[in-house]
């Protein structure tokens, strides 16, 4: 593979897979690349693990904010509701909005919900364990994120099949088999999807108001940002944020972790034979196949990175699967190795906006293998994965796999 067939913009291409080679090259050869783009200026693509540190820890040079976290433009009149989401925003205002619910997601709080998220593990284990089949996405992975998320929020059982749909649609907005019409949506349809998460959000807040619980919803109601109560649409915009971050992400790597789990089947054995090496497996699977391909930030000033000036204006991608193989900081870093260490992956970002529920998700997915490798045996593919197609979401769509049946768990 050479430079000149590097296209990081097409979809196709990451449906058939994370393109690790290609990732290869650009460490190798320009790490710093100018990626020109069919519809737009082009943008420069960052997949060393020292340059994504750089500029994520830099948010006054390297923004968020000023055309959000998203690689596609946002059109002129979407800006300023792109600029609502707390993934794209800049200091202070995001330290402000982020502080409104960090406690929410704090080691303690998160300690907390231990034994209720093993409660929910053992009843979706038990949904399937006699049945020695299902899909792996729909039936184990996407479950235990969106319970739990939604738990937090204060949504009700019955709604929440709903929010699991609309999300996908917002995140898979070039995958046509996620669309209600079958066709890839332009942004502003992914959009609409957001519409109608908004519409829920505002009953939720009714409700909230009404009949206040202890929830995540219930405080946002009652939190002040510089003495005044959130606003409607500022509630709005952090049930879409935490609904899709707390659901989408954590969902994603727990299949692909299952996937490379059944891709090594010596070290699925290990896991089984000794649960104690499952924290370090949990943070093998977030280096080797992280949920989110990129994230997008706009250059405020001229600049140089690796010794390549970069303009004010000009977009910047930064890609995760590729810094967490980079060689210069991971041995034999396309080695999927359970046992590695140190292993200090981006999987979570770095800096400003290092993952709000990082600790949530190590303890979800914690949890989830911990039942799959204690209640279900003999894991195997029943058919290939089918992959989301996107360059935003490393995104498993279906993966039906089978096992031996077992018992339900009393």
């Amino acid at each position: 593979m050479q430079l000149s067939d590097v296209d990081l913009t097409d979809p196709d291409l990451f449906q058939r897979g994370t393109p690790h080679e290609m990732f290869t090259v650009l460490r190798r050869e320009a790490p710093v690349f100018w990626h020109p783009e069919k519809n737009g200026r082009g943008f420069w693509a960052i997949t060393k693990y020292a340059d994504l540190k750089e500029i994520s820890k830099n948010p006054g040079l390297f923004s968020s904010e000023r055309q959000g976290a998203i690689m596609r433009d946002p059109l002129p009149q979407d800006l300023p509701f792109v600029q609502s989401i707390m993934l794209s925003m800049d200091p202070p205002r995001h330290r402000q909005y982020r502080g409104l619910v960090n406690k929410a997601f704090s080691p303690r709080m998160i300690t907390g919900l231990h034994g209720r998220v093993r409660d929910m593990v053992k009843r979706i284990i038990n949904r399937v364990i006699e049945r020695g089949e299902c899909d792996f996405v729909e039936d184990i992975a996407a479950l235990l994120p969106l319970e739990v998320i939604c738990e937090m929020m204060g949504v009700p059982d019955a709604d929440r099949r709903n929010v699991y749909e609309v999300g996908n649609r917002m995140v898979g907005f070039d995958d046509p088999d996620l669309q209600p019409d079958g066709q890839p949506s332009a942004m502003n349809d992914g959009q609409a999807a957001a519409a109608e998460m908004f519409m829920y959000a505002g009953h939720l807040l009714e409700k909230a108001r009404t009949h206040p619980g202890d929830d995540l919803a219930t405080a946002l109601v009652n939190a002040e940002l510089d003495g005044h109560k959130l606003s409607d649409s500022d509630f709005n915009f952090f049930f879409l944020l935490l609904v899709i971050a707390g659901n989408e992400t954590t969902r994603t790597v727990t299949s692909n972790g299952m996937l490379a789990l059944i891709d090594h089947p010596d070290q699925l054995r290990d896991v089984r034979a000794d649960p104690s090496l499952l924290p370090s497996a949990i943070e093998e699977i977030l280096r080797y196949a992280p949920a989110v391909h990129n994230f997008r930030r706009t250059v405020t000033a001229d600049t140089v990175v690796r010794g390549q000036p970069l303009k004010t204006d000009d977009k910047l991608t930064i890609w995760y699967p590729s810094v967490n193989r980079d060689e210069d900081v991971f041995e034999n870093s396309q080695v999927f190795d359970i046992r590695r260490h140190p292993n200090d992956h981006l999987a979570f970002g770095v800096g400003e906006h290092f993952c709000l529920g990082a600790n949530l998700a190590r303890l979800e997915l914690n949890e989830i293998f911990r039942g799959i490798v204690t209640h279900l045996h003999d894991i195997e593919l029943a058919a290939p994965p089918r992959r989301l197609r996107s360059t935003f979401i490393n995104g498993v769509k279906e993966m039906r796999i089978r096992f031996r049946p077992g018992a339900i768990e009393a």
